[in-house]
């Protein structure tokens, strides 16, 4: 048994944008989807800049070695968007998701950074086989809200991890068995969220090739709204023994990427050679076919083709247009009050930005592409250093208030004055030398501090 790929890729605009920020691959062993960011084409170079350094693998053959494979490529991506960060500062701000997988036979390693997904179709169960690196996933981790209230949620855009040049990458990385018959879809969050998984599972289903389903899938986006530029890379796997049809071997390159004269790697093969040659302008998006809603025919000379009927036909759009942008707005604000609201209401207790200090945060111990999602409101001048270890411990890691806001918190922080009042009264019952202020015999695990760069550490204690 030889298993091979029958695969698709499509990447569309969508209703609202102007332009494509998405990037895909799809090729003998690569399958791979990027969902850029940050605006003045920073998006668009950097969803093209991860596919680029992914195309040679899937030409190298790595065999076992196709995890370290791909981290490797990873790591590179990020170095190349930070190099391009250095040459271009307006670009700072950029960064993309990705979601790869990479074959050999019948193993697959899946890699995944973000938000877009990968899901399997596998005899009759469908389901999602990534994790949502997101502010509103981790709250429904930890039961802080319910999936129904994830598409409402103010902050559910809100990555915890990209690809971004300014931090270290850390993907989410498995190796997999693939079987005959498995129908995978790796797509943006513009089609996942749109389109219902009910609704992606049924097509999937429901279509008999990956082109029909790819199609199919970008289309039922666009009938939601298409808000975001919508990317979805089908592929089914076959045994080229037994399939009538065989594999694909045509490399898809789509989005952002085949725009942009970002210089993707198509891999030096027949095929692709083949495909360098056969490109030509911009093949990123489906072709959209006028509808016909009578009158004269296309083509035709009648009242239709009037330039005077130009003029009220446009008239007519505006109150939509305006509508559209005020709706937009409101939103927008809302989005805004609503998230301010939440994270004025959230309080925890960590180092002060001097890291000597106990101090008392408002807002949440985790930082957005480099923004800290946390303010120090008060330096209780407690020193850490004169803290017994479990506490001195658990103030680096931070403490959250889970009960009493404020209140609470200056209650959290009294307690701890009293713990160093009374190690600074008997230095050596809480393991500090016998000099006042000296340092601790045990130095306490270092902590990220809420103002540097990097994701939430899990707390180790608190309220």
């Amino acid at each position: 048994m030889t298993i091979a790929l029958r695969y698709a890729a499509y990447s569309d605009v969508g209703c609202l944008r102007e332009g494509n920020e998405d990037s895909a691959y799809a090729g003998p062993n690569l399958l791979a989807v990027a969902d850029g960011m940050g605006g003045h084409a920073g998006g668009e170079i950097a969803s093209a800049i991860a596919i680029s350094a992914l195309t040679p693998l899937d030409d190298d053959g790595p065999g076992n070695e196709m995890v370290d494979a791909l981290e490797r490529a990873v790591e590179q991506a990020n170095t190349q968007l930070s190099e391009r960060v250095a040459e271009e500062p307006q670009l700072e701000n950029m960064g993309t998701t990705l979601t790869a997988m990479l074959w050999s036979g019948a193993r697959v390693a899946l890699l995944h950074v973000g938000d877009s997904r990968a899901y399997l179709l596998r005899d009759d169960e469908f389901g999602q086989i990534t994790h949502d690196h997101t502010l509103v996933q981790t709250l429904v981790d930890e039961g802080k809200i319910t999936e129904d209230e994830v598409a409402t949620h103010p902050q559910r855009s809100l990555l915890l991890r990209a690809l971004d040049g300014r931090s270290r990458v850390d993907p989410d990385v498995s190796v997999r068995e693939a079987r005959v018959g498995d129908r995978y879809l790796l797509c943006s969050d513009g089609l996942s969220g749109v389109v219902s998984a009910e609704t992606i599972n049924d097509t999937l289903v429901g279509e008999a090739n990956p082109d029909a389903v790819a199609r199919r899938l970008i289309d039922l986006a666009n009938r939601g709204g298409g808000p975001d530029n919508i990317t979805a890379v089908v592929a089914d796997v076959i045994d080229t023994a037994t399939d009538p049809r065989g594999a694909t071997t045509e490399i898809m390159v789509v989005g952002a990427a085949d725009q942009r004269r970002e210089p993707i790697m198509t891999p030096d093969t027949p095929a692709g050679r083949a495909q360098g040659l056969s490109r030509s302008g911009d093949t990123a998006e489906m072709e959209r076919i006028p509808a016909f809603t009578g009158g004269t025919p296309p083509g035709g000379t009648g009242v239709d083709d009037d330039d005077d009927d130009d003029e009220p036909r446009t008239r007519r759009w505006w109150p939509m247009v305006v509508t559209f942008l005020v709706i937009v707005a409101v939103l927008a604000g809302a989005g805004y009050y609503f998230g301010k609201q939440y994270l004025d209401s959230q309080y925890f207790i960590g180092p002060s930005t001097d890291q000597q200090n106990v101090a008392i945060y408002q807002g949440i111990s985790t930082d957005i592409a480099g923004y800290s999602l946390s303010t120090q409101i008060e330096d209780s001048e407690i020193p850490i250093a004169m803290l017994p270890e479990n506490e001195r411990n658990q103030v680096a890691a931070t403490i959250p208030i889970t009960e009493g806001g404020r209140g609470g918190a200056d209650k959290r922080i009294e307690q701890l004055r009293g713990k160093s009042e009374a190690c600074e009264a008997k230095p050596q019952s809480c393991g500090i030398s016998d000099s006042k202020g000296g340092e601790p015999k045990d130095e306490p695990s270092s902590g990220r501090g809420p103002d540097e760069p990097g994701t939430a550490q899990e707390p180790t204690g608190g309220q």
